[in-house]
């Protein structure tokens, strides 16, 4: 019977085949990658909820000047040890007391030289301390008689009043919530109006941000204010804001 010769294989061929198809798998596995990295979406979504606060935390400043730095640190001493006695007799805890940015810095003058004179160095001419205490109210009601009284007391320093509240995370995770439902909702309208859907979830990325305080009235405002029966003040409601932003796959 007649066989047909074997074929002789090229040792030779090996390199190059071997690059051949690395070279095919290579393109393969990029066009994958470029059709996988294509097929997706990202969007942002927000959620915002509001609640009442039960909270205020007060900074309040007690700003003292004399000729000597021990005479204006120990004027400064009398009114503060008056203002902590006075929070302790409100019913404010001292763990929800503290002191802050307590600085003693002199008042500088300097002279304009008149011409032909040489400029003079600075001369100080006096100190001025400074301190504050940051105040901790957990009875909203008494918010108003506590800055009345600190006015009365010596405090001449602003500071800023902030509302809010004792234990915001379930303020917050109801935001989170609310984001996620909000960035679902837009990445299903996008992808349904070119007939497609959301496949799983590749990425998330979230960013969140708390109420502000609100600035206090100062010097000379805090002054008139002293002379008000009471001050008034509106708690409102604080803001928890969380931002999501989100990656799906897209399925065609």
């Amino acid at each position: 019977m007649f066989k047909a010769p074997l074929q002789t294989f090229n040792r030779g061929m090996l390199p190059a085949l071997f690059i051949a198809l690395s070279l095919g798998q290579m393109s393969a596995i990029s066009a994958y990658a470029k059709d996988t990295e294509a097929a997706k979406i990202n969007v942002v979504g927000e959620g915002r909820i509001s609640v009442a606060p039960d909270i205020a935390t007060l900074n309040l400043g007690v700003m003292s000047e004399a000729e000597t730095a021990q005479e204006a640190l120990e004027e400064n001493n009398i009114k503060m040890a008056a203002i902590v006695d006075a929070m302790k007799q409100s019913g404010i805890a001292a763990k929800d007391l503290q002191t802050s940015n307590f600085q003693i810095q002199p008042k500088m003058v300097y002279d304009r030289p008149k011409n032909g004179e040489e400029q003079k160095p600075p001369r100080i001419v006096g100190y001025t301390v400074s301190n504050n205490l940051s105040v901790l109210v957990r009875d909203l009601t008494k918010v108003g008689d506590i800055l009345d009284m600190s006015i009365q007391l010596g405090i001449n320093n602003g500071g800023n009043i902030q509302f809010g509240n004792d234990d915001p995370r379930s303020a917050i995770t109801k935001a989170r919530t609310a984001a996620m439902l909000d960035a679902q909702e837009r990445a299903n309208t996008l992808v349904a109006a070119v007939g497609a859907k959301l496949g799983n979830i590749v990425e998330i990325n979230e960013s969140n941000s708390r109420p502000r305080p609100v600035p206090m009235a100062q010097g000379r405002m805090m002054a008139d204010a002293a002379m008000a029966e009471s001050v008034p003040i509106e708690a409102g409601e604080n803001t928890y804001r969380v931002t999501v932003s989100v990656s799906w796959q897209i399925e065609q």
